[in-house]
């Protein structure tokens, strides 16, 4: 873990290099026990990246990096943590180590990032923050990157919702940006998490938030784009979102706002048009992994957060191996012609198939 604390800090060492290097090498410990003419046969790895790999053990105090995570509160998560993110480890350039304030939680699977300008209207803040808050009422977590605008709104929409939210940033946890931000990043990280792949002290720069975008959509089962000009950098997410196979929605503006071309552009594109919560949560697919979002309550796909307490007992019985719609109503204790006019419901919402007349299964 030191060896692999210690690559992440050497500068330059970006989330491509490291994939490079570790296929070459196979771990961080030979990486850096490699000589400068065997880095510089690394595609990529030029005269200043291998001298400074060379001088990695000399030069880099991973015992100070420790010492102020100890002293900020700040969690070292490596990739191979159970904690570590499902999704994370799934994109083409994972990180190998997160830094951590607040906790990742289970529910935290069924996440949703909220894009946008840093220029936003009065219209696009009130929607981001509607999306925001009624999202993560309905129990997903928004995901965004703590920048001015939109970012900054679907934040708090999750936050007075009294939901979780994660915001992922472009430099270290203690080099907030922008500055302004820092009560709000305290308010995220009491009620969900601030992560960063850099150590706590590195300042952001125009190169770190494109890579900072793959990890927001990365921790995402689909992005919500609102408001974003023809060069955007919510439109470098949504591309982050479509090379990693998740879901692109967007919000349409006005047709003369500049701050929306982007958003009509994906939506030309094929992006979902939305227009409310429920969109967002009836076109997100199922999960690879069920979420436990409660004491007693786990969820397989996100359109299970729009149903109320009859359909959920209902679809709690019924299994991914055909169940019989007597046993249904047995389990359930509902009369027939309740459950069977929710099942029709939970058929509507894509969650079940009919196998027969008399039988049904999960999707």
């Amino acid at each position: 873990m030191v060896a692999t604390l210690r690559l992440s800090l050497v500068p330059g060492v970006g989330p491509r290099a490291r994939a490079v290097l570790l296929e070459r090498f196979g771990t961080a410990e030979r990486i850096l026990a490699a000589a400068q003419s065997e880095l510089r046969d690394v595609p990529g790895i030029g005269v200043k990246l291998s001298r400074a790999l060379t001088r990695a053990e000399k030069e880099i105090d991973v015992d100070a990096e420790l010492a102020t995570c100890r002293e900020h509160a700040i969690r070292i998560l490596f990739d191979e943590e159970a904690e570590f993110p499902r999704g994370l480890r799934e994109i083409h350039d994972p990180p190998s180590v997160l830094f951590l304030r607040g906790e990742i939680l289970p529910r935290d699977a069924l996440g949703i990032a909220i894009v946008g300008t840093r220029h936003a209207t009065r219209y696009g803040r009130r929607h981001a923050e509607r999306l925001g808050a009624g999202l993560a009422r309905a129990g997903l977590t928004i995901v965004s990157g703590l920048a001015r605008g939109i970012d900054a709104a679907a934040h708090r929409g999750a936050l007075e919702a009294g939901g979780r939210t994660i915001a992922v940033l472009g430099g270290g946890l203690l080099q907030i940006y922008p500055p302004e931000h820092r009560q709000l990043a305290d308010e995220v990280a009491r009620q969900g998490a601030l992560i960063s792949e850099l150590p706590p002290r590195v300042r952001p720069a125009s190169g770190t938030f494109p890579q900072r975008n793959r990890l927001v959509t990365g921790l995402s089962l689909g992005v919500v784009v609102v408001e974003a000009a023809e060069r955007s950098g919510a439109l470098i997410s949504a591309e982050h979102a479509m090379e990693q196979g998740r879901e692109v929605f967007s919000v349409p503006g006005p047709v003369d706002s500049h701050v929306s071309r982007g958003c009509h552009r994906l939506l030309r594109e094929g992006a979902r048009l939305v227009e409310s919560v429920d969109d967002v949560l009836e076109e997100l697919g199922p999960l690879v992994e069920a979420a436990q979002i409660g004491p007693d309550r786990i969820v397989r796909h996100p359109a299970e957060l729009l149903l109320n307490d009859i359909e959920q007992a209902v679809l709690a019985e019924i299994g991914a191996e055909p169940t019989k719609i007597d046993e249904i109503v047995l389990a359930s204790g509902l009369p027939v012609h309740r459950v069977l006019s929710t099942i029709s419901v939970l058929e509507m919402r894509r969650l079940i198939r009919r196998v027969s007349g008399v039988l049904v299964a999960r999707r």
